[in-house]
């Protein structure tokens, strides 16, 4: 079938591929209707791999997607042909130890979408996991339903961070995943998120939601603008979203005595830690690698009105524009948040 191919680092193309369609009694068959273009798209793209992940062959990118059911397994009873839904793009092994602890998404077997070697679904229709496949709620649209897969990410970081409600938080990279954290900080309980980046174009966009309150980098010190909103004592929560070497260096400026730092952003390479300044103040230290056990309940926060990830929808392409909408990424224009592709006209 028709796909976007990555042939190799900075070449694109829609071709046909030869893609596995086979059909087991607990899967479902969907045709896709809408697919964001995620960051780590965008860096195999750019780069050709993430950390130990190499592109060595050509690969389908694409992993945020939602779609509708056109067949159903044997063994499936919670969908039906017709229903529109989200998919959770990670299957790991079920009988693995990693997911029997409940950590399926560090399963060293995971198969993730558009992960080396793995295909992603920027095609016509995919086959999957009824299991990791959710109804969305009439009220969901497909490009809030393929929005589910990164507020999954912030999800998990919320969980990880044990949120007291009240608490003050500050994400540092006010991208796509860090404003996903600070929404999902709020709704976890956070009283307020101070969010802080260099682009004053993402910045006004994250402010628009209450409780958010932008920092820019290029006009504050973030250490002297947690003093000062907290009256010296430093954030509860710290989430690092931007992977920057000098955000994950200060961190321990600005989390307050026995506080609590959530590491999300990917580096590219290693990054110096001041394990001292942790060690001063006590710190719990997370991290945070995709999700495990929280898709429904992102999914069930936007459906029910808790937050509202319609606004980060910078641009919609139909799937014949794919390649521009990947090289409009890759350019990573400030107003940008999310870019999807529209595979199928058909349905909101």
């Amino acid at each position: 079938m028709k796909a976007l191919v990555l042939e190799r680092v900075g070449e694109l193309s829609l071709r046909d591929i030869d893609l596995p369609q086979a059909m087991g009694p607990d899967d479902v068959r969907i045709r896709l209707h809408t697919v964001g273009v995620c960051g780590s798209d965008v860096h195999y793209y750019t780069h050709g791999h993430i950390g130990d992940f190499v592109v060595n062959e050509p690969m389908v990118l694409g992993h945020e997607a939602a779609g509708t059911v056109t067949e159903v397994g044997t063994n499936v009873r919670h969908l039906k042909a017709g229903d529109r839904v989200c998919m959770e793009p990670g299957i790991p092994d079920p009988l693995s130890r990693a997911s029997r602890l409940g950590l399926y998404n560090v399963d060293p077997a995971v198969r993730f979408w558009a992960t080396p070697p793995v295909h992603g679904v920027l095609c016509p229709e995919t086959v999957h996991p009824a299991g990791f496949t959710y109804k969305l709620p009439d009220n969901v649209s497909f490009a809030e339903g393929a929005m589910v897969e990164p507020f999954a990410v912030g999800m998990q970081a919320a969980t990880r961070a044990r949120i007291t409600p009240g608490d003050t938080a500050v994400v540092t990279g006010c991208g796509t995943i860090g404003i996903m954290v600070a929404l999902a900080a709020l709704a976890g309980g956070c009283s307020r998120v101070l969010i802080s980046d260099l682009s004053e174009t993402k910045l006004k966009l994250a402010e628009t939601y209450d409780g958010i309150t932008g920092i820019n980098l290029r006009e504050r010190n973030l250490a002297e603008a947690v003093d000062e909103a907290t009256e010296g004592w430093g954030a509860d929560i710290v989430f690092e979203c931007s992977g920057a070497a000098a955000a994950v260096r200060d961190l321990f400026k600005v989390v307050r005595p026995g506080g609590t730092v959530v590491v999300v952003g990917l580096p590219p390479g290693p990054v110096p830690v001041d394990l001292a300044a942790a060690c001063f103040r006590e710190c719990r230290i997370e991290t945070v690698f995709r999700y495990a056990n929280v898709f429904d309940r992102a999914l069930a926060l936007i459906a029910a009105g808790k937050v509202d990830l319609k606004p980060l929808v910078s641009g919609t392409y139909v799937f014949d524009q794919s390649i521009a909408a990947f090289e409009r990424a890759a350019e990573g224009r400030p107003e940008d948040v999310k870019l999807q592709i529209i595979l199928d006209g058909e349905g909101n």
